[in-house]
């Protein structure tokens, strides 16, 4: 029994595939996805239904999970004359947003499906949780797609809204906890400052950053094992 973490797949399905075959994933490990599973990539929704089909896999909600169930509720509706004079302003932005941040592939697929494997899409993407706080050979760890925006140690973990946890990237610069490792993806290690090792998992001040940007030509998968501390990766995207 074992405990690994991966974020940021992007529907990246074959490099998805390619680090289940690393890992060695057994049916009596937990693998938690911290979110942005959708977007960007070839194959998000392929993806999607993949882990829908995994019973050890825990899913956070990303911001891109965010922006699709804003909007796939009316892709579901039938478009008439009547549907068209409903759209409001918001909508409009939420498609243009989603549209604009890597969703046309994850639209193009969805419109694919039948209603109920829509339905069902929906739902499981309700089901994501926000956070996970978990114990892990005796250390402590609290998974989270983004980080602790506006942070303050004080504030309890329900004290923080959706955007600072699933849209504000993580200060890597100042450590949040003195016995508790925060995993999070969000923030594409290559972007990290001071990085001595951009593309590869990045550890600091307690925290562990493990977004390899995979959908990017040269970035890559990555996923770390909390029991040991071991790091995987895919090969690089070759674009």
């Amino acid at each position: 029994m074992a405990t690994y973490v991966v974020s940021d797949i992007h529907g990246e399905y074959d490099m998805f595939l390619e680090l289940l075959d690393k890992i060695g994933l057994k049916e009596t490990d937990t693998l938690y996805v911290l979110g942005d599973i959708l977007d960007r990539g070839p194959h998000p929704l392929r993806l999607l239904r993949k882990l829908m089909e995994m019973p050890n896999v825990v899913c956070l909600v990303g911001n891109h999970e965010l922006m699709a169930l804003e909007c796939m509720e009316f892709l579901c509706k039938e478009i008439t004359e009547e549907s068209i004079d409903r759209i409001d302003s918001a909508t409009i932005e939420n498609l243009l947003s989603w549209q604009g941040n890597g969703g046309t592939i994850t639209m193009d697929e969805f419109h694919r499906l039948d209603k109920e494997t829509r339905e069902d899409i929906i739902e499981f993407l309700g089901e994501f949780l926000i956070y996970e706080e978990l114990t892990v050979n005796g250390r402590d760890f609290l998974l989270v797609h983004a980080g602790l925006g506006n942070y303050s140690p004080g504030k309890e973990m329900d004290e923080y809204s959706l955007k600072e946890l699933v849209w504000d990237r993580a200060d890597y610069e100042t450590q949040y906890f003195d016995d508790v490792y925060v995993v999070t993806g969000h923030m594409p290690t290559q972007f990290i400052q001071g990085n001595p090792k951009p593309g590869y998992i990045y550890r600091k001040n307690n925290h562990i950053a493990i977004d390899c940007q995979c959908y990017a030509p040269g970035g890559r998968l990555a996923a770390i094992c909390l029991d040991t501390g071991e790091e995987f990766y895919t090969s690089a995207n070759g674009g």
